[in-house]
């Protein structure tokens, strides 16, 4: 079963989908202004009926916004602690410094585009994980 996962944010979010053995199936950084429209596109398109979303700062307006639109798609919500650095080495990782710039660690680089969507690809993955966790306890 798919899932959905949100970093929200107060201009923009980063927005995932992933299939419940964390292949990811939708990676993408969305205007905050769009954000009811665009997890409906992607509910129509993935079919999840779980929404993974991270506890920043703007969290409690977009589960408020999320809950109008969509009343029937659970939220779940999780840390998000460290996940924007995790986000940057990710993208490091994904799109590596080219040039003059592999010869700098990466550590001391900031990526050049919003790593947002790698974020609510954490937040998926570690959601993923923790309920793994809970079905080898059971």
């Amino acid at each position: 079963m798919n899932i959905a996962a949100l970093d929200p944010g107060r201009d923009k979010c980063g927005f995932a989908v992933l299939a419940g053995d964390g292949t990811v199936l939708l990676q993408q950084v969305i205007a905050t202004a769009e954000l009811e429209q665009e997890i409906l596109m992607a509910r129509q398109r993935f079919s999840f009926d779980c929404l993974i979303e991270g506890n920043g700062t703007t969290s409690q307006q977009a589960r408020d916004r999320i809950a109008a639109a969509l009343p029937d798609l659970v939220v779940i919500v999780v840390d998000e602690y460290r996940t924007t650095e995790m986000a940057r080495g990710a993208y490091w990782q994904a799109h590596p410094p080219k040039g003059w710039r592999r010869l700098l660690p990466v550590t001391m680089q900031v990526p050049p585009e919003p790593v947002d969507d790698f974020v609510a690809v954490i937040l998926g993955h570690r959601y993923l994980q923790t309920r793994e966790g809970e079905k080898h306890e059971s």
